[in-house]
């Protein structure tokens, strides 16, 4: 299941990075929103880069960092999938993984600030934007998952449809499927 992970992850994750690119730059040219640059920051920040004066870095620290860090976090969604946890709750389960995510390397490396301090049209776009990855991500960890069949939650699941007590465990060898 790892192996499946893994590798599913890193192209779910890819794709949902692109997919919220793509949904950034479509706002930015309605709303005249500048790019943000902090990705490059807490890059370099994390290994120890030189850091530019200005607000400008970059692009290509900065894509490493805004294409990179979606491409890892795909890999937690596609395990999350290869379990049994799919569709739209997993995904909305997920956009409060990748925002948390960003806000502790930004906050730890102190290039952010908590949200609570932010205006609350850039919180709104922050967490929009996060979301359209979390979704999109989703929805390709969750179709190369189903290729494999349930996972062992959805098996777990289907021995009592519907939300019962006193259900247990799979056997530990039907827990992984074939």
């Amino acid at each position: 299941m790892m192996k499946r992970a893994l590798w599913q992850g890193l192209v779910a994750g890819a794709a949902g990075g692109i997919v919220m690119t793509l949904g950034e730059k479509i706002e930015q040219a309605v709303t005249g929103r500048p790019d943000s640059h902090v990705p490059a920051r807490v890059l370099q920040r994390l290994t120890g880069l030189p850091e530019r004066p200005g607000t400008r870095q970059p692009l290509p620290v900065n894509w490493a960092m805004h294409h990179g860090q979606a491409a890892l976090l795909g890999v937690l969604r596609s395990v999350m999938a290869q379990s049994g946890l799919r569709g739209p709750l997993a995904s909305a389960q997920f956009a409060a993984v990748r925002l948390t995510n960003d806000q502790i390397l930004e906050n730890a490396t102190g290039v952010g600030a908590p949200p609570s301090t932010w205006p609350r049209r850039e919180l709104v776009v922050d967490v929009l934007h996060k979301a359209v990855y979390a979704f999109a991500t989703g929805i390709v960890a969750d179709a190369l998952a189903a290729r494999g069949g349930p996972g062992p939650g959805q098996r777990h699941a289907a021995l009592r449809p519907g939300r019962r007590a006193g259900v247990g465990p799979l056997p530990r060898e039907d827990a992984y499927g074939r």
